[in-house]
């Protein structure tokens, strides 16, 4: 989304959208493509708690995305002010561009909202009986073939060395790993029989889930997960119902609909909530 598409998206949101003669209150939320499915799935719920809102995504990869904010904050064509930006929240895929738009002062400081995390899983073919039911497993377990990540160029590689070396069963399957190019590759790799497990995260995995089983997950203490937040774009043009969203991102039903997706919850949800 270049400066252009942000101006004339300034104009629809101070139009409104209409259907059948009732006006819709527009919330844009600028997103990395990787974020897309979390997001829409938010929204959709968003809005079925708030019937006169439509959320709407743009799409941009995270290079882009800050591009795009920085060229809709120094614009001298379509200066805004607060409360008259034409977008309202931010969620790239990662922390760590928010963490930039934080510095620059691109986001409101505080309103930074951790909502989903992503963990690295062990998966197998949903065929396969005999599966080992742990990482540690994969020590003793001499004859399975293991597809991961390229650890020098992908972060999934990078994670999954990090995670069997703090278990201690790097240097026993080390010669038996299956390296792919990206986690699509992991996956192919696993379905095809060129490996038999493979580990990728959560959210990749629970897309494959009606051909591929989970059967471990990480512990967050042996290798940090992948965090996602949101946060309030400096001239969002409704602080009050940006609030709200950041408040629900983080609530238990909105918490239970990313846990569907695959991934797990940042947030220490309340005893009642508890499952």
């Amino acid at each position: 989304m270049n400066l252009k598409h942000i101006i004339v998206l300034a104009g629809v949101l101070a139009s409104g959208f209409a259907t059948s003669g009732h006006t819709f209150e527009q919330f844009v939320i600028a997103a990395s493509p990787s974020m897309r499915l979390p997001v829409e799935a938010l929204g959709r719920q968003f809005e079925a708690a708030h019937p006169d809102v439509r959320v709407r995504l743009h799409l941009d990869s995270g290079l882009d995305l800050r591009r795009t904010i920085a060229g809709m904050e120094n614009s001298t064509k379509g200066k805004y002010f607060i409360g008259s930006g034409p977008i309202h929240l931010v969620a790239p895929g990662g922390d760590e561009l928010i963490t930039r738009l934080e510095q620059k002062y691109y986001v409101l400081p505080g309103t930074r909202r951790v909502y989903a995390e992503e963990r690295l899983v062990m998966v197998v073919p949903e065929s396969l009986v005999d599966a080992p039911a742990s990482f540690e497993a994969l020590k003793t377990a001499g004859r399975l073939r293991i597809a991961v990540g390229d650890s020098e160029k992908t972060t999934l590689g990078q994670k999954t060395q990090q995670l069997l070396t703090a278990l201690g069963v790097w240097d026993d399957v080390k010669e038996r790993l299956d390296e792919a190019a990206d986690t699509r590759a992991v996956i192919d790799h696993v379905l095809n029989g060129q490996a038999d497990v493979g580990i990728v995260f959560g959210p990749d995995a629970a897309r494959e889930n009606q051909r591929l089983r989970v059967v471990a997950e990480a512990e967050r203490n042996l290798v940090a997960p992948v965090l996602h937040s949101m946060a309030m774009e400096r001239y969002c043009p409704n602080r009050a119902l940006c609030g709200e969203f950041l408040e629900f991102i983080q609530s238990p039903q909105a918490q239970d609909t990313l846990k569907g997706l695959g991934y797990v919850s940042p947030v220490r949800v309340p005893s009642s909530h508890a499952r």
